[in-house]
């Protein structure tokens, strides 16, 4: 796979339209060709202990900060036409269509990819953990649980095994 947007999502709370975060990095002819991050006012607009201690950001970090709606309007030209790519798409997947819904967008049905799935077919590893994939894939993840430092190290990720 050349051609792709990693996409990571960060929630504020258990509910998975409670996107605070997003990255992306765009990849075309096997090259980052564009990165973006974004802060995010969620919905529902509260955090969890848990939350904060996985990721460090509190409401004090988002409020006054744009609404998914605007963030993904910088967004959807960027990534128009390639599939997505998450490490645990099923997570990053739902955040998304939860989001859409939220705010009564019509979802697209946006093609996506798993690299914690292909990762657990061809890497026998301890664990197939974000940091844990990168480092196989020569990534060296610095900063997990930042949404644009999770989708630099997913597409690294994508480029050494999808």
């Amino acid at each position: 796979m050349q051609d792709f947007v990693a996409i990571d999502f960060e929630t504020a709370n258990g509910r998975r339209s409670s996107v605070c975060a997003v990255g992306i990095v765009v990849v075309r002819g096997g090259v980052v060709a564009d990165e973006f991050y974004s802060l995010i006012q969620p919905s529902p607009n509260y955090y969890t202990y848990w939350t904060t201690e996985v990721h460090g950001l509190t409401r004090e970090d988002t409020d006054g900060q744009p609404q998914f709606p605007e963030v993904w309007a910088q967004i959807e030209q960027k990534i128009a036409g390639l599939p997505l790519v998450a490490h645990n798409r099923p997570f990053d997947e739902s955040c998304l269509k939860a989001v859409f819904e939220e705010y009564g967008m019509v979802y697209p049905g946006y093609e996506f990819h798993c690299t914690l799935a292909a990762s657990r077919r061809v890497l026998d590893l301890p664990n197939h953990r974000l940091d844990t994939v990168a480092a196989e894939c020569g990534y060296d993840l610095e900063n997990h649980h930042h949404a644009l430092a999770d989708a630099e190290a997913c597409a690294a990720i994508a480029l050494k095994i999808l």
